[in-house]
């Protein structure tokens, strides 16, 4: 859980994509530094939210907020990915975040429907970048990684393992033959888009009970932060200008999932203000963080370069 510091937060990408000369390192320089919080993506959610883990039982928690109909059933995320194999194996390159809008979605999902009929299991899709599994109220399921933790890394190093997991690793091979064939991927690299050509599970489990959180809003386009939020009964928003430069003390405002540089362009302008009128928490996913307060700005002797 984040501490009780009555200030506005702002979770940012990893302090080392911040180059020397971007304006948040002016503003960085004059600032307090404070304990680290969690570090990574998990780690972040962590610091705001009670009951999050390695098994937090994502795909309930998303599948609720975005079709309300979670209910008791046992839930696994089968979120669409782009994999690609090479000399060490195969990466895992992205996941949602490609480009689907919900017709082409649920072509894809069509074709895929035979293999999980087949398995016990009902293919839900969520949105075009979330897709879930309902699966039998006693299957047991092995460990799978999130995303976050996976990306850009071989496939083989976060696939369940051993027996319990052997079940999976067909399913996925299956999986991804299926979407190598299907003429939709062909149509998408042709138009220079990356194919469909994996879905990604994780996230297995109810929709759990007693989360709590610290914040009083979120301000973020990430699915699982703003589902989370939900649940927590406390209020959520889509990333936007105006969200962020109404955001107050006691939100959280995710810019994590941004390049440095479009943050620099495109935001730089509604966040700066918040620095020179109100207290901010700044968190980075690399865990570093920072308190400033708008009297800093009188630490004229302080320079940026942090």
């Amino acid at each position: 859980m984040s501490t009780a510091i009555p200030s506005l937060q702002w979770w940012l990408p990893a302090l080392a994509h911040f180059a020397p000369g971007h304006p948040l390192r002016e503003w960085l320089a004059r600032a307090d530094r404070l304990a680290a919080g969690g570090d990574g993506y998990l780690g972040g959610l962590a610091d705001h939210f009670t009951s999050i883990g390695a098994n937090l039982p994502a795909a309930a928690i998303t599948r609720q907020f975005l079709a309300g109909d979670a209910g008791d059933d046992l839930w696994l995320s089968a979120d669409p990915a782009w994999v690609q194999p090479d000399m060490n194996g195969v990466r895992l390159l992205a996941c949602g975040r490609l480009q689907l809008d919900i017709d082409a979605a649920r072509t894809l999902a069509e074709s895929l429907r035979p293999l999980f009929d087949e398995a016990g299991m009902q293919l839900e899709v969520s949105s075009p970048d979330h897709w879930h599994l309902r699966l039998p109220a006693d299957m047991a399921l092995p460990e799978f990684a999130a995303p976050a933790q996976a990306l850009g890394e071989d496939l083989a190093q976060h696939l369940p393992q051993g027996p319990a997991g052997r079940r999976w690793r067909i399913l996925l091979n299956d999986i991804q033959v299926q979407l190598h064939q299907h003429p939709l991927n062909a149509q998408r690299q042709a138009r220079g888009l990356s194919p469909v050509n994996s879905l990604w599970l994780w996230g297995g489990g109810r929709l759990p009970v007693g989360i709590g959180s610290e914040l009083a809003g979120v301000v973020s386009d990430d699915v699982l932060l703003r589902a989370l939020a939900a649940h927590a009964g406390i209020a959520q928003q889509a990333r936007s200008v105006d969200a962020i430069a109404t955001a107050r003390a006691g939100w959280l405002v995710d810019l994590q999932d941004l390049p440095a540089h479009e943050i620099a362009t495109r935001w730089w302008p509604a966040v700066q203000p918040l620095l020179a009128r109100q207290p901010v928490l700044l968190q980075f996913a690399s865990g570093e963080r920072w308190q400033r307060k708008p009297w800093h700005r009188l630490r004229v002797w302080r320079r940026g370069g942090r």
